[in-house]
């Protein structure tokens, strides 16, 4: 990849055409995704969450797969598109057929969050910005109608997500409107820069935010009396669902019970090499034990969010500058990252990409639970690297940034969980490849964190898919206490992130274990560039015609790569 913007661009070809407006007939359909994606003209709107509006989707899906149908390929490029556009539309018409669309509700990424989430991606800086989200703030009410809509829809053909999940969004509701809750924080920190809002503006969001406010408490209400009943008891989705979710997360067709193998034989492989670092950090130790360590060693601990968010730009900025020029091409508005304290409290860190023209900055955002003052270096510098450069921030900006090779879809709309965490956590093995985790505690935070991934494909497949549970739990059925004794042996984290995380898994199936599977693809794909290669191989030359493809299924990636598509 080159840094140079002024090269000449590839003329745009038909199928160019068909990509880019899909795109911009589907951001019209769903403003919450221009948001995402930095795109203006829909910012004061919301997606129509209804069956109709999930239908409208559904039918230009239809429609743009015919057009595809009909179009004549200029050039690799075009067939890559293709190809993409076919897996990842294919594959969602196939989840609206099966109506899983309507009945989305779970703990992490249902309408409930997204509708929430796109409020922190909106400018804040101007009167006029607080009017916009005045505005679209008005609409909350309305969009959750229409979700509260599609659920019942939804259950109406016997479709309903899990008795817990459902449980979790009531209490969620509840959060979010409680008197230092979401809404009300929106409220108290709202200002014009350093100035205090114009009293109209003020007026207007103080009504917007009350409406938003009581619409999400009364979502729990109705939550409550009208889905909590019909909302079943087991946690799994059962076998030929996940089979469909485990190909939308990954783009990739996995065999499950070898991979429900493999990640019982991954595991074990990061417990031995854990055990091992132990020693290094405590003779004698425990892997328990020396993490009690770490945790007590000043060495490794921030106090409070503002150390930990100056840490955080520290490291992801420290990332750039290192690697920039050596072991990948990085463009110059790449090379801006902003690292961010999240306005929610439910744990976790996460990526955020830049809008088309990089007015806004990729982020990387941490959500910090109520009452967390301390961290520790020790455990989160892998996460650094797997949110900024060279996991998410590299991947997702340098592909947005390559207007003159790749259509908008291809640049921004093509993402994959299986390509995207897959490259995320490969990028945080290379990292300690190149020598950045050498250091025992900080090389024992790759390792915890490889050991929560590996468990979660273990768990993800074996719960939802009805296969037998490990012996060190006592075999048999999956069960919650059985999900959770083995999730909390594997993965040394507070115990709220470990529920919540628990949660995740059980009602968003398929895409936890996305993340190992996709770290194991990437892997295998570039062994065999190397082996086809050999001496002549070079891993940057290899890095950059990955990451040129863009955030494709990992089976149109690998054709892509090694050149096998029809």
């Amino acid at each position: 990849m080159t840094t140079d913007a002024s090269q000449t661009a590839r003329p745009e070809s038909d199928v160019d055409r068909i990509a880019d407006r899909f795109l911009e007939e589907f951001v019209a359909l769903s403003p919450i995704t221009a948001t995402y994606l930095g795109i203006a003209g829909h910012d004061e709107d919301l997606d129509d969450f209804s069956p109709a509006g999930h239908e409208a989707q559904a039918e230009l899906r239809r429609r743009t797969l015919a057009e595809l149908d009909r179009v004549t390929p200029v050039d690799d490029i075009d067939r890559v598109t293709i190809a993409a556009m076919r897996e990842r539309l294919g594959l969602a018409e196939e989840t609206h057929q099966a109506g899983l669309d309507e009945m989305a509700l779970n703990v992490i990424a249902s309408p409930l969050q997204e509708i929430r989430g796109t409020f922190d991606l909106m400018p804040t800086a101007t009167n006029e910005d607080w009017g916009v989200i005045a505005r679209r703030l008005a609409k909350v009410p309305a969009a959750l109608d229409q979700w509260v809509e599609s659920l019942k829809s939804a259950a109406g053909k016997g479709n309903v997500a899990p008795r817990r999940q459902v449980e979790a969004c009531i209490k969620q509701c509840g959060d979010l409107t409680a008197d230092d809750g979401y809404f009300a924080n929106l409220l108290s920190g709202a200002k014009a820069g350093d100035d205090d809002l114009a009293d109209p503006v003020r007026e207007e969001l103080e009504a917007a935010v009350a409406g938003a406010s009581e619409a999400y408490r009364a979502l729990g209400d109705r939550l409550r009396a009208e889905l909590l009943d019909q909302a079943p008891e087991s946690d799994a989705c059962g076998r030929e669902r996940y089979q469909l979710l485990s190909r939308a997360f990954l783009g990739a067709a996995v065999d499950l019970e070898e991979t429900y193998r493999w990640g019982q034989e991954e595991l074990a492989r990061i417990t031995a090499e854990m055990e091992a670092v132990a020693e290094r950090i405590k003779p004698g130790a425990t892997v328990k034990e020396a993490i009690a360590a770490l945790d007590a060693d000043p060495a490794y601990q921030l106090h409070g969010t503002d150390e930990l968010k100056a840490w955080m730009q520290t490291k992801a900025d420290e990332a750039i500058t290192n690697l920039a020029g050596t072991h990948f091409d990085i463009p110059d508005p790449v090379r801006t990252i902003e690292c961010l304290i999240a306005p929610t409290q439910t744990g976790g860190i996460y990526y955020t990409g830049p809008s088309e023209d990089f007015s806004r900055p990729g982020r990387m955002w941490w959500s910090v639970p109520k009452g967390v003052t301390e961290f520790g270096t020790w455990r989160e510098l892998t996460t650094v690297y797997h949110e900024g450069v060279p996991g998410h921030h590299l991947q997702v900006a340098q592909t947005v940034f390559r207007s003159e090779l790749l259509n908008r879809w291809r640049r921004m709309f093509a993402w994959t969980s299986g390509h995207g965490e897959g490259w995320a956590l490969y990028a945080e093995r290379l990292m300690a490849d190149l020598g950045y985790m050498d250091d025992p505690g900080n090389r024992m935070g790759l390792l915890d964190g490889q050991s929560l991934r590996a468990a979660r494909v273990v768990l993800d497949i074996g719960v939802h898919c009805g296969f037998e549970a490990p012996e060190e739990v006592g075999g048999g059925e999956w069960t919650y206490d059985k999900a959770w004794q083995f999730l909390s042996a594997h993965a040394n984290m507070d115990e709220a992130f470990l529920r919540f995380e628990l949660d995740r898994y059980l009602g968003w199936p398929g895409q936890a274990p996305a993340y190992k599977i996709g770290e194991r693809l990437w892997m295998e794909l570039r062994d065999e560039v190397q082996r086809r290669e050999g001496d002549a191989f070079d891993i940057k030359a290899f890095h950059r015609r990955a990451l040129d493809i863009g955030g494709v299924g990992l089976d149109t990636l690998r054709e892509a790569v090694l050149g096998t598509l029809d």
